[in-house]
């Protein structure tokens, strides 16, 4: 169900850009977390060899990637973008060496690794709050992307259960504030759109 979830609002926002011709007002960093935050579980499903944690992580860094490409395609700030995602290369290779050669391999690894994803993730999830006092001054959720809210809202769901299911605490208690945050984002889109009928409110909420 995630993944077919992803897909369809990783769309959305890719037919957005590309019917605008304009990245302007589709935000670049969280799919770039999302990406980074992907290729780790990718790396602890290899580890741990679970095949939903591998299958599903390799369809999201591809998207992840198409998303990226994309919005470097449509973007007037290619030089920030550049700089973002080189950043993110950078500690991709610093985390595969300290993972692959300083931690040696077996439990230690994938426990390190477990907590490093698990707290990457939660930060992830706990990062667009810090645009709610933009977004309660302004009165206005253009900032925010209502198929991303609603993508991340059953991703952290769907996996949170699966973490329950499996027992896996690495897998569970970080997807957990993701729930939450996206009932904090649902709630201003229909307050603030309720409140400020303008058109942009609307467009998103329609999509």
């Amino acid at each position: 169900m995630f993944m077919w979830t992803r897909y369809m609002f990783v769309r959305t926002d890719l037919k957005k850009m590309k019917a605008t011709q304009s990245a302007d007002n589709v935000q670049f960093l969280p799919f770039l977390t999302t990406c980074l935050n992907n290729l780790g579980w990718l790396y602890y499903g290899l580890l741990k060899g679970d095949g939903t944690l591998i299958s599903v992580n390799i369809i999201g860094a591809f998207l992840q990637t198409l998303y990226i490409i994309t919005y470097c395609h449509y973007t007037k700030d290619k030089k920030r973008v550049f700089s973002l995602t080189l950043a993110m290369v950078s500690v991709l290779c610093v985390g595969w060496v300290y993972f692959t050669v300083v931690i040696p391999p077996g439990e230690a690894q994938l426990s390190q690794l477990g907590l490093a994803c698990s707290v990457f993730t939660i930060s992830m999830y706990l990062s667009p709050l810090a645009d709610l006092l933009d977004i309660v001054r302004t009165k206005s959720v253009e900032r925010l992307s209502f198929s991303l809210t609603v993508a991340t809202f059953f991703t952290s769901t769907s996996w949170t259960l699966y973490g329950l299911q499996l027992h896996d605490y690495y897998i569970m208690v970080p997807n957990t504030p993701g729930i939450f945050t996206s009932i904090i984002r649902f709630f201003l889109f229909w307050w603030f759109g309720a409140v400020i009928p303008n058109k942009s409110s609307y467009k998103l909420i329609q999509i």
